[in-house]
């Protein structure tokens, strides 16, 4: 192992162990936010996902399908305490009937339990 390769494996347990209160599958990309309290919630003070869907049979499919979309991707980018959307503060939800189908798009900003 060369010196360069220790300082990052060294830099990144490091920046691993700074990040409290950690959860199991957090990524630590949610601390590049602002964050404010929000009842028993932690949320992003700024910083918003959007998600949408379309060609669904249904709003309500369409919707489920934005929704999933938006949870998917939160995850994917803070962890899963971040990614449920019924947790989300400063939602917006917009659905509409086209040719193919229903298309919804969604938008919000990630919340996590204190």
């Amino acid at each position: 192992m060369t010196l360069k390769h220790a300082l990052i494996v060294a830099a990144a347990l490091a920046a691993t162990f700074t990040v409290l209160p950690a959860q199991a599958d957090e990524t630590g990309m949610a601390s590049m936010h602002d964050w404010v309290r929000v009842g028993r919630k932690v949320c992003y003070t700024e910083h918003t996902h959007y998600a949408s869907s379309n060609g669904h049979r249904s709003k309500r499919a369409a919707l489920n399908a934005a929704i999933r979309d938006w949870q998917e991707f939160t995850a994917f980018e803070y962890g899963t305490s971040w990614a449920y959307f019924k947790r989300a503060n400063a939602k917006r939800k917009a659905c509409s009937r086209q040719a193919s189908g229903w298309s919804c798009s969604i938008q919000a900003r990630p919340c996590k339990r204190r």
